[in-house]
């Protein structure tokens, strides 16, 4: 069973960046990404990588972001 934590604040995206775990991101109530690992953040967009060539890039304000810790 996974356990989420909402990030909201660049000292949230900073520790989840640090320890490397997956995030699940939303968009219009739904999943749009989901156990990429938040590898730089800015003001406006978080950028997670899933594999070596796997980018994704999400609006900062229009998605939801959340950090999964498995039990």
């Amino acid at each position: 069973m996974a356990i989420q934590r909402r990030l909201t604040t660049d000292a949230d995206f900073e520790e989840a960046m640090a320890r490397q775990l997956g995030i699940r991101v939303f968009r219009d109530d739904q999943i749009v990404d989901s156990g990429g690992v938040i590898i730089r953040f800015d003001d406006s967009t978080i950028i997670l990588q899933s594999g070596v060539g796997d980018l994704s890039y999400h609006p900062r304000a229009l998605c939801e972001f959340f950090e999964l810790k498995r039990r």
